[in-house]
């Protein structure tokens, strides 16, 4: 199948391209960031989401995955109106198969920048309009909301002990996901899952059902 994914030169955007390429998909690549991928089954595209006038013109996206996002840059711009523009230009047809938004906790919780948490906010809405309106092509749409991840953004709270403590306090399992495992989740939501639509499915080690009751021993 043909898979366009949407931030593929880091993080969970590359975690998720090489998941597909791995199990033999051919997929393209849109990024405003040099390409970092080298796979003959893959085909990079550097373009800023925004730029309607430069994204490349496709032919046919069996699943789409919009994957590119910002933290405290223009983040309605990128992460809600571009992931719109793009959905509605590759992804409603009839022969789309599946279509993800990789969402965020922080959508649920509103624990995060103003801005960052509409713009996720808006995309839980989204994806629940897309899979009405996909569901007659016998297609699935779901968001896909981590929590903590693993990758290069999240540097400056990774590396530093007191932030990385407090961020563990608040967090069940103790942990951050992997890129690679959010790549599992995207693979099985798209390429396995069948039924499932419309949902939007909270990944976050347990954070977003933390709760802090104090009281005397």
């Amino acid at each position: 199948m043909n898979i366009l994914i949407t931030g593929t030169s880091q993080g969970i955007g590359k975690a998720i391209a090489e998941k597909f390429l791995k199990e033999n998909h051919t997929v393209i690549g849109i990024d405003r960031q040099p390409q970092t991928i080298f796979h003959p089954l893959y085909t990079h595209f550097t373009c800023d989401v925004r730029d309607k006038d430069r994204l490349p013109k496709l032919e046919s996206v069996d699943i789409l995955i919009n994957n590119a996002g910002t933290q405290n840059e223009a983040d309605i711009d990128i992460n809600l109106k571009a992931l719109i523009h793009i959905t509605e230009t590759y992804g409603i047809h009839e022969n789309i198969k599946a279509i993800l938004n990789i969402g965020s906790a922080s959508a649920h919780t509103g624990a995060e920048f103003p801005e960052y948490c509409a713009s996720k906010g808006g995309v839980l809405a989204y994806t629940k309009n897309v899979a009405i309106r996909i569901a007659k092509y016998g297609a699935v749409c779901n968001s896909l909301d981590p929590g903590g991840v693993l990758t290069p953004l999240n540097e400056c709270v990774m590396n530093d002990p007191v932030l990385w403590s407090a961020i563990m306090d608040e967090t069940p399992l103790k942990k951050w996901a992997t890129p690679e495992e959010i790549a599992e989740w995207a693979y099985f939501l798209t390429v396995i899952n069948t039924f499932c639509t419309g949902q939007c499915i909270l990944v976050d080690g347990g954070e977003s059902i933390n709760y802090h009751f104090v009281w005397k021993d």
